[in-house]
């Protein structure tokens, strides 16, 4: 499950990229907060929960980490699209709510799955100690 975050994370940095640079060119910042969270959530926060589930694949294991892969996967884009609408004028602050929910929700089980799933892993020890 690791290596699919990371891959779709690199999907949003390329998508974060494309939006930054066409709003540089037209310079039409309106979007910038769409492009931020798709730099933020999709690239940075994916591609972390990726390496934590590659590091620790028991983690990646659990029924936790398949819910949070859904969730986030279903919940960021609508909350992206949903932001992008509103932002330029024709979209409802209730579709960024629910993608933004689900999205937050997904965080809040991937927060719970290694936090209670680190319990059960011994502590690294170096050898100097």
């Amino acid at each position: 499950m690791g290596i699919w975050l990371i891959r779709i994370s690199v999907i949003y940095l390329f998508l974060g990229t494309a939006l930054g640079m066409y709003m540089s060119i037209t310079e039409d910042f309106e979007l910038s907060s769409v492009h931020t969270h798709i730099s933020l959530i999709g690239w940075t926060t994916m591609t972390l929960a990726g390496i934590i589930y590659y590091i620790f694949p028991k983690l990646a294991q659990s029924i936790l980490c398949k819910i949070q892969f859904i969730l986030f996967n279903i919940g960021l884009p609508i909350m992206l699209i949903g932001l992008a609408l509103f932002l330029s004028g024709p979209g409802s602050v209730v579709v960024v709510s629910v993608g933004a929910t689900i999205t937050s929700i997904a965080i809040l089980i991937f927060t719970i799955n290694v936090l209670t799933g680190l319990k059960s892993i011994p502590d690294f020890k170096s050898d100097q100690e």
